[in-house]
């Protein structure tokens, strides 16, 4: 009876159109879907850590994403090396490729006047805005590796010829080290909000440069 009802409820979200949008959708557009693969676009996730990025989901909810996610082919189980010997979610590789998909939304959404920058945000989607925004001529003279702490999650960034790469790892030994909610570091990048509302070690020079590489899209009808 429960294949049953699975096979029902994929059929009925099937479009019955061979344009691969269409198909595109019935893979990741489900609510949630989208969002639990993007948490997966810098390393892997715990369960737990998913769950409290994405506060809005349930668990029950999230259980079914990432399984159908992994029936898809675009999620995959393993589990951490001891002595963490935890089990973890990763992208798979085709999985990855969907972050141009998710950039390329994310910079058209941001000319919504009814985006609200103010709700809550997850560390991973604040580093994924930072590869998506960047303006490649203002960063082009930079050559640094910047550390993100967010809470027990660290990720780094390297920052080379006008592109950044963002991943997770060991902070140490970075030029910079920004630590702080994610909310507060796209307050400082995107809003406007005061550096000193973020913890740094380091380059302080750097951290003045690098807040100024990313610019916003503008609003629909020409407003910033």
């Amino acid at each position: 009876m429960e294949s049953s009802n699975i096979t029902t409820c994929e059929q009925k979200r099937r479009y019955g159109d061979a344009c691969g949008t269409a198909h595109a959708l019935e893979l990741i557009g489900d609510r949630w879907a989208l969002l639990v693969l993007r948490e997966l676009l810098l390393g892997p996730r715990r369960f737990s850590q998913l769950r409290a990025d994405l506060p809005g989901l349930s668990a029950n909810v999230l259980t079914q994403r990432l399984t159908e996610l992994e029936e898809r082919g675009l999620v995959r189980r393993r589990k951490l090396a001891p002595p963490a010997s935890v089990q973890v979610y990763q992208a798979t590789a085709w999985g990855l490729e969907v972050e141009p998909v998710i950039q390329a939304l994310g910079r058209w959404a941001a000319r919504s006047p009814l985006h609200d920058p103010t709700l809550p945000i997850s560390g991973v989607s604040v580093l994924l805005s930072l590869r998506t925004m960047i303006d490649a001529k203002r960063a082009r003279k930079i050559d640094a590796r910047i550390g993100f702490l967010f809470g027990n999650d660290r990720y780094v960034a390297r920052l080379r010829k006008g592109r950044i790469k963002i991943a997770q790892g060991e902070v140490e030994g970075c030029d910079l080290i920004i630590s702080g909610a994610p909310a507060t570091l796209a307050a400082v990048i995107y809003g406007g909000a005061p550096l000193d509302r973020l913890g740094l070690t380091g380059d302080r020079a750097l951290a003045e440069r690098f807040v100024g590489l990313f610019v916003l899209p503008l609003k629909v009808g020409g407003g910033s």
